[in-house]
This record gives structure tokens, C-alpha cells and sequence, in this order.
């Protein structure tokens, strides 16, 4: 078997003719698609990142919100101590005051029911002597009359 050029000829010329061919309607379009791939690739690399640098900055956002909405509870809650201490203080003062005037007022009542039962003991002390006196004078009785007198005066006294 020998060697022909014309076959090898052929064959490099078959060869450069499917390479045209292959270039001008398979490897062009098929570069073409592989090329918009690699942009699309890209192109969504860079979404990806722009989102993620965008939650990111969102995620710290809500971290400040958060800090921000927890500092205003504490003072919210510190708020509301002290405005309780306070209550706490006004009603236990207001209390304490009401109880100072109610035992004043009770302290007067019974004095004024004291000089009102002194008076009313005199009153009737004086009747009893002018009564035990006209007794006395009526009856001219002797010491021992007399006593007996002035203790049923006393009982009567007693049970009124």
C-alpha cells in the first residue's frame, strides 16, 4: 500500500471545507449562545451580589430598629416605675391625711360629747341635790335615814 498524495490532499481540503462550514453555521451561533450564557452568568452574579449587599444593609437596619425599639420599652418600663412609686406615695400621703382629719374629727366629737355628758351630769346633779335637799328638809331624819336616802337617790341616778 502506498502512500497518495491525492487522497491526502482531498482529505485536507474535506477537512478545511466541514471547518468553514462547522464555523459559519454551528461554532457562530453556537459561540454566540455560550457568549449571552456567560453575560447572563454575569449579569446575575451581580444581582445576586446588589441583593445580598442590600439585605445586608436592610438586616442592619432592623438590628438599629430593634436596639431602638428595646431601649424605648426600658424607658417605657422605667417610666412606668416611677410614675407608680409616685401614685404609690400621693395615695399612701392622701391616706395618711384622711386618717389624720378623721381622728381629729372623731377627738373633737368626743370631747364635745364629753363637755356635752358633764353638762348634762351637772345639770342633773344639781336637780338631785336641790331634791335630796327638800327630802332632807321635808324629813328631818336622822343620819342613818339619811344615808339610806342618798343611796336610793344614787340608784335612781344609776339606772337612768
Amino acid at each position: 500500500m502506498g502512500w497518495h498524495w491525492e487522497s491526502t490532499v482531498i482529505a485536507m481540503v474535506a477537512f478545511g471545507l466541514l471547518y468553514w462550514l462547522l464555523s459559519k453555521y454551528a461554532f457562530g451561533p453556537l459561540f454566540e449562545v455560550m457568549e449571552k450564557r456567560r453575560q447572563l452568568v454575569l449579569e446575575q452574579m451581580n444581582t445576586a451580589e446588589s441583593s445580598r449587599k442590600a439585605a445586608e444593609q436592610q438586616m442592619e437596619e432592623q438590628k438599629a430598629a430593634l436596639q431602638q425599639a428595646r431601649k424605648e420599652a426600658y424607658e417605657i418600663i422605667e417610666q412606668s416605675r416611677t410614675t407608680s412609686s409616685k401614685q404609690a406615695e400621693e395615695i399612701v400621703q392622701t391616706a395618711k391625711s384622711e386618717a389624720s382629719r378623721l381622728k381629729d374629727d372623731a377627738l373633737k366629737d368626743i370631747e364635745s360629747e364629753k363637755n356635752k355628758a358633764i353638762a348634762a351630769l351637772r345639770t342633773e346633779v344639781g336637780g338631785i341635790s336641790v331634791k335630796i335637799a327638800s327630802k332632807i328638809i321635808e324629813k328631818q331624819v336622822d343620819e342613818k335615814s339619811q344615808e339610806q336616802l342618798v343611796g336610793q337617790y344614787l340608784k335612781e341616778v344609776g339606772n337612768k
